[in-house]
């Protein structure tokens, strides 16, 4: 091995793990569930940063009590001399010790993040902390694609609603489609909340062996989004915060971090072309 190649290696060896947290539809706790995750990871003594990857209306810095000096806007005009130091600039503390880059304020600023910006803040963020934690917007648009396809582990989030348990399952054919499949958690949020589906059925239903099962408190969920305190800082003992903590030792007791080698150009847009190409799409 060329002392190159140990140099290589040896940066490769400290690069972070990448949780990407997605939904098929909005209202299901995506935001929620990723914030109080990243603080329970944090209580493990590691290093967490957040990135708020919904570009047009992220509420990261909502959920979390945050008022943003800066946000991906403002880095965008350093892009080209970026790096880990300066990058950690435009980041938000919050009092639990994690580290947030928020969204754009404004839903027309979206435009500015470009897939080659995203990129280089996310791998960024990776060499100084040992989990970056990617809210994305709902749905599978390209930026959302691009961010599930560069995560180490991607965490799906539904509920027992019908309308949720049917995009959901959409969403992970397409995924399956793509190759990325291998890499995701089904996360079932509000579980135990009345419905006509039961939380055991979904696993069926969706496919999946052995998702992560959430409870349903509305109450210590609605508070903590309105005050901006995550709950498994204050309500702690509650089964909603038990089950978060839990879900964070899942996901670093399998970590094993490897470094997949980059899709072909085209996986995602194999997606979108399907839109423009009647016969579909030639392999």
């Amino acid at each position: 091995m060329t002392d190159n190649q140990s140099t290589q290696t040896s940066t490769k060896q400290k690069r972070g793990e990448m949780i990407a947290v997605c939904s098929a539809k909005g209202g299901i706790g995506r935001t929620l569930l990723t914030v109080n995750l990243a603080v329970a990871l944090f209580k493990k003594n590691i290093a967490i940063s957040i990135v708020d990857g919904d570009l047009q209306f992220g509420d990261i810095s909502l959920a979390m009590d945050l008022q943003s000096t800066f946000t991906m806007k403002d880095v965008v005009d350093d892009i080209d001399s970026l790096d880990e130091y300066s990058l950690a600039n435009y980041l938000s503390s919050h009092e639990s010790g994690v580290k947030v880059l928020s969204a754009p304020e404004r839903p027309e600023y979206a435009d500015l993040i470009d897939e080659k910006i995203l990129n280089k803040m996310i791998d960024l963020l990776l060499i100084q902390h040992d989990y970056v934690v990617v809210d994305t917007g709902a749905g599978l648009n390209e930026k959302t694609l691009q961010v599930i396809e560069k995560a180490d582990q991607v965490l799906v989030v539904t509920n027992l609603e019908m309308a949720a348990l049917k995009n959901t399952k959409l969403m992970l054919e397409t995924l399956e489609m793509l190759g990325l499949r291998d890499k995701v958690r089904l996360v079932v949020n509000r579980a135990t909340m009345e419905s006509v589906i039961q939380a055991a059925d979904v696993s069926d239903i969706l496919g999946e062996s052995d998702p992560i099962y959430i409870p349903n408190d509305f109450q210590i969920a609605s508070q903590s989004l309105n005050i901006g305190i995550p709950f498994v800082i204050n309500q702690g003992k509650s089964e909603l915060a038990k089950s978060v903590f839990k879900m964070a030792e899942q996901l670093t007791s399998r970590r094993e971090i490897s470094f997949i080698k980059t899709k072909q150009p085209n996986i995602i847009s194999k997606l979108f072309s399907r839109k423009r190409v009647k016969e579909g799409i030639t392999e």
